[in-house]
């Protein structure tokens, strides 16, 4: 699998945290019990990462890159897959990491992103 990095990188964000659901053969990257990122594969096992993004800009990388569809088993407007397998560069796919990590922060309460920020 490409992109080896991607599992520290999630738990590399403040207040990160990872679990199993075994019903979806996913792994979850939360915060706050709110997920931002989900490792897992397609209908046919091809690896795949799924993550929100604004609309537009899901929509734009959509557009730009092949291995890039709309989300898997998720809502096709704020969310996006990217196959493993696929040719992304690595810093897009740390983007779109950053991009759905800060959309969750900023959904949080002011009490809570200061408790993960300063955490």
């Amino acid at each position: 699998m490409a992109y080896e990095w991607l599992d520290a990188y999630c738990l590399s964000k403040k207040g990160a945290e990872k679990d199993f659901k075994e019903e979806w053969n996913a792994t979850r990257y939360m915060l706050r019990g709110k997920m931002f990122a989900m490792l897992g594969g397609d209908k046919e096992g091809r690896p795949i990462v799924t993550v929100k993004l604004e609309p537009l800009h899901g929509e734009v990388l959509r557009d730009r890159y092949k291995d890039i569809i709309p989300g898997y088993y998720m809502n096709k407007v704020h969310w996006n897959s990217l196959y493993l397998e696929g040719e992304v560069p690595d810093g897009v796919l740390e983007e779109m990491l950053d991009e759905s990590y800060g959309l969750l922060l900023a959904s949080l309460s002011k009490k809570a992103q200061k408790e993960i920020l300063e955490g």
